[in-house]
């Protein structure tokens, strides 16, 4: 099994991915990009995306952006992660965009930013920042 797979396999057994909508949109060495659509069930009492799900799926693309480098016999999970909210979340949907900051052999650092997209256009609504540390894969 090649990484993407890999990732592909663990996305689909993230049951909460699932219960919010969230879809694996790309894979590539360093680099992995989440997606949902918002829904009114996401928001929060203003109807902005509520903070918590951005958290998760900017977590979970910054987590696979590090397992992308990585082998297959190999996953990470989060030590620590930082979020800055930079704008609310107003539009049809979210993408997080994971990436690698600096990759190591026991931890790696990862961060994520998230976008709202409405009307073709992207507002940068969170950035986070995290460490990652390697864990033998259960898959």
């Amino acid at each position: 099994m090649d990484i993407r797979d890999h990732i592909k396999a663990s996305f689909a057994r993230q049951e909460l991915m699932a219960t919010l909508g969230a879809e694996l949109l790309s894979v590539a060495v360093g680099q992995v990009e989440i997606g949902l659509p918002m829904t009114p069930k996401l928001g929060q009492q203003k109807g902005f995306a509520h903070g918590a799900v951005a958290f998760a799926i900017g977590d979970s693309a910054a987590g696979y952006a590090a397992v992308s480098t990585m082998t297959p016999e190999d996953d990470v999970v989060t030590s620590e992660m930082g979020i800055h909210f930079l704008a609310p979340g107003k539009g049809d949907r979210l993408v997080a965009r994971g990436s690698v900051i600096k990759p190591g052999k026991r931890l790696l650092v990862a961060q994520a930013d998230v976008f709202a997209l409405s009307d073709g256009q992207e507002t940068l609504i969170a950035r986070l920042t995290g460490t990652m540390i390697r864990v033998p894969s259960e898959a």
